[in-house]
């Protein structure tokens, strides 16, 4: 009885018999104490589970060479009795079979939902062993059955519990990663679940929670309500306090568990109060999923720059958005991409001017590793790769370097890019929408853009009008800014005085649809709730007198850039010129570091 390894758990599955391995255990040594014979319990990898008399020095031990009969019983599923050990045709593969310490023996199978788990061997080892087992081989195969069965019972409890233990572990994930607070509890009011935005919201622990009344938890929880009511609530606003002192407003649900018309339970979901207004917002207004119908205007001047546009975003060509800053550029950019066949791929977005010149490039393109100090070791990848299949919005485009163009005109060219560091050529499939504030032929005039990619960006030209060429369209925008910013910031506008509304429609706009929302995001937090937008709720610039209307377009602009360049002027006198002030000069004027560099190139400063 040497032919046996030892069971090393790690190294294998563990089957479901072996975590029974106590019960097995005692199972085979009630049935040596009562029959009078020697009993062997085997797992379906022939691991001794079970072991009396002169084979207990195997448990646990893996048996291969001897296990022909075994295997048999495992495979068939049938009970086998052995009265000539050796001579009968199973035993043929056997390496003992001459000499076989085995007089006879009873296999019967241990089997749950038609799979066999196990085989319970009763076996002699001597004369008397085996006179009893050849004499009582009924009454000992029905009593083995019953104790396969009950060890089979015990395998079905043990699977069981451990798909409840799946089961509650999978919902355990779930109610944690919802975004909503999950709180429950039984009949009496004792917490069952607590789940993790509860527990951040309130300040307690899971494990703080659990088992205790939900009124000394958290006493303003609408389950309190709902038991004491025997009656479900919904959407009321509870107010409160967090183990931190602090204030906390939700939204709340708490909804009765009834099993035959009895209450046994409540469930308690709830929202901090803000964040049912931004839900709200998001899911009504969707800007991130902007079509033509989002952009808000009914001038003729608009129909005509949104109809153009639709009619371009089905096809491939490259498109060259112009207008001032604030009038929706990036907007019209994703109402023509959520409108083109592309609609399910990215859309990725990249201001030009806001990146310093020596990230733009690695940031458009990407990197291989090592390819400059401070670069990732395994590389990046550039956004127009991230691109693929869909669109980049290149914004403020006329703030681009010239080495950049080159590249980008390479990608119009032959839809490759080729990595900082690297030296092969990657294939990409993206369309390209380029927009500026900026007049592209003054820029090439100034050989501060080049020419020839100007050509190829302008393929589609799409201008976007100025707000003081449609007018007509303010009272619509009003409107839709009132909605919008009355949910974010929780008021109910009744409207608008006609003499506000007259103050907004006679401004000149000078900084377009940009500059009346934040007007209006203004207007709004000074404007009492249920109260209707006076002047007095206006911001007090709107009333001071803008020169923008008395110059003609050039004159305006000529005026503009002699301005800006006397401010440089003043802010490096009393600044400096070193980086450190050039930052803060940058930050003053509300522009990046590289803008502010391309400006002072501008101006020769």
């Amino acid at each position: 009885m040497d032919n046996a390894t030892s069971f090393d758990e790690e190294a294998m599955d563990v089957g479901y018999l072996s975590k029974i391995q106590r019960d097995v255990q005692s199972i085979a040594e009630v049935i040596s104490a009562a029959l009078k014979v020697e009993t062997e319990i085997v797992d379906e990898d022939y691991v001794v589970l079970g072991a009396t008399g002169r084979i207990r020095g195997l448990l646990m031990h893996q048996r291969l060479s001897d296990s022909h009969i075994n295997r048999y019983v495992l495979e068939s599923k049938h009970p086998f009795v052995l009265t000539r050990p050796g001579q009968h045709k199973m035993c043929a593969p056997c390496s003992d079979k001459d000499d076989c310490y085995y007089l006879g023996g009873i296999y019967y199978p241990i089997t749950l939902k038609d799979k066999c788990h196990g085989v319970i061997s009763l076996v002699g080892f001597n004369e008397i062993q085996r006179e009893i087992l050849i004499n009582n081989q009924n009454t000992f195969l029905d009593f083995t059955g019953k104790m396969a069965d009950l060890l089979a019972a015990k395998l079905q409890e043990l699977m069981i519990m451990e798909e409840l233990r799946r089961t509650n572990k999978s919902l355990e994930t779930i109610i944690n990663a919802v975004y909503e607070g999950i709180i429950s509890c039984d009949e009496k009011g004792i917490i069952t679940c607590f789940n993790e935005t509860a527990a951040k919201n309130y300040g307690i622990s899971k494990h703080e929670a659990i088992g205790k009344h939900v009124s000394h938890v958290v006493p303003n929880s609408l389950l309190n309500k709902a038991l004491s009511h025997s009656n479900s609530f919904y959407e009321e606003k509870i107010e409160g306090t967090n183990t931190l002192e602090e204030s906390i407003s939700l939204i709340s649900n708490a909804i009765l568990i009834k099993e035959a018309d009895a209450i046994v339970g409540a469930v308690e979901s709830f929202s901090p109060e803000e964040s049912i207004y931004r839900v709200a917002y998001r899911l009504t207004k969707r800007e991130q999923d902007a079509a033509f119908d989002h952009i808000i205007g009914s001038s003729q001047i608009i129909k005509e720059a949104k109809e153009m546009a639709l009619n371009v975003a089905q096809s491939s060509s490259t498109i060259l958005i112009t207008g001032e800053s604030g009038t929706g550029k990036e907007l019209f950019a994703r109402a023509i991409h959520n409108s083109s066949l592309r609609a399910k791929e990215p859309f990725v977005v990249i201001n030009c001017s806001a990146i310093p010149d020596s990230l733009l490039e690695s940031e458009l393109f990407g990197y291989e590793k090592g390819a400059f100090t401070g670069a990732k070791h395994e590389g990046k990848p550039g956004l127009i790769e991230l691109a693929e299949g869909g669109t980049i919005f290149l914004d403020e485009i006329g703030d681009m370097p010239l080495h950049l163009q080159v590249k980008i005109l390479r990608v119009l060219q032959e839809k490759t890019i080729q990595k900082v560091g690297g030296t092969k050529r990657i294939a990409v499939d993206v369309r390209i929408i380029a927009a500026t504030h900026q007049n592209l032929k003054e820029q090439i005039a100034k050989k501060l853009f080049r020419e020839d990619l100007y050509y190829r960006l302008n393929v589609i030209p799409l201008v976007i009008p100025p707000l003081r060429q449609r007018v007509s369209d303010i009272p619509l925008l009003i409107d839709y800014m009132c909605e919008k910013y009355s949910l974010i910031l929780k008021k109910n506008i009744q409207g608008i005085t006609q003499e506000a509304l007259n103050v907004l429609v006679n401004y000149p706009w000078p900084g377009n649809v940009r500059e009346l929302e934040n007007a209006m995001e203004y207007a709004i937090n000074f404007t009492p709730n249920q109260g209707i937008i006076t002047n007095e709720n206006l911001p007090p610039w709107l009333f001071t007198p803008v020169e923008i209307a008395l110059y003609e377009p050039e004159d305006f602009k000529e005026k503009l850039q002699m301005g800006e360049k006397q401010l440089l002027m003043e802010a490096l006198e009393k600044t400096g010129t070193s980086l450190a002030a050039k930052k803060q000069i940058a930050m003053n004027m509300g522009i990046g570091l590289a803008t502010l560099y391309r400006k002072l190139k501008r101006y020769n400063l």
